[in-house]
């Protein structure tokens, strides 16, 4: 039932969206709330690598170096890829996010885990986004983001790029993040039959990610709603 997949979140989160809604309830009242609807709180499994880092390609600097909240948009991107089970086989996902709002902007699905795949879903975040010089991407140092095709793509925009340190997965944080959220709140004891079925899952997840889900780090508001605020405060000033 997917309602249930919606409130099997954190507390804290779940606090906030229900006095979004117009309810008074703080943390440990939803924590109750949440045990007399049979609700956990999901404990996410460890990081598991899935690009592949054995390759002869160069390899760009830390420039990110974790600083994960740019003051404005399109300044500070983050990607990586996954891995989602079907019963017709693996399906990966490439994703972009802005740091800025933590909105989802670019992403990428097949069952081939390719350069083409993370050039895809760079293509939708640049045609979605626009965005100008002086732009970071931030990834692994998996083969797919240091092929010679991804690193093209990169210059022909102007992108620099930026890679974690080999196996430091904290990072990337806010795409992992990202992952697990998708992983332990929307997909946890789903079967998905088909990898069509499993990519309009992950597309309507995407949708609920940006434009309902709650993060901390904007104030407890959504990503597309703190874009909004924050259009709101600059065309104010």
């Amino acid at each position: 039932m997917r309602f249930c997949s919606d409130l099997a979140l954190k507390v804290v989160p779940l606090a906030y969206k229900l006095q979004e809604e117009g309810f008074q309830v703080g943390r440990y009242r939803a924590r109750s709330l949440m045990q007399k609807l049979g609700l956990k709180v999901l404990q996410r499994k460890a990081y598991k690598v899935t690009t592949k880092r054995k390759h002869h390609h160069a390899v760009a600097d830390n420039v990110l170096n974790q600083q994960f909240n740019p003051v404005i948009a399109n300044h500070s991107w983050a990607g990586d890829i996954t891995y989602l089970r079907t019963a017709e086989g693996w399906l990966y996902l490439a994703v972009v996010i802005d740091l800025y709002s933590r909105k989802v902007i670019g992403w990428a699905m097949n069952k081939r885990m390719s350069e083409n795949l993370v050039c895809r879903a760079m293509d939708m975040a640049i045609h979605l986004r626009q965005p100008t010089e002086h732009l970071l991407f931030h990834s692994d140092r998996g083969s797919q983001y240091t092929s010679k095709k991804y690193r093209k793509l990169l210059k022909k925009h102007k992108i620099t790029a930026s890679m974690s340190s080999v196996g430091a997965c904290v990072d990337n944080a806010v795409v992992e993040r990202f992952f697990g959220s998708l992983k332990h709140e929307w997909l946890l004891n789903v079967i998905h039959l088909t990898r069509d079925t499993m990519k309009e899952d992950v597309e309507a997840y995407i949708r609920y990610y940006n434009h309902d889900r709650l993060h901390t780090a904007n104030g407890n508001l959504s990503p597309i709603n703190f874009e909004k605020s924050q259009l709101k405060v600059s065309n104010m000033t």
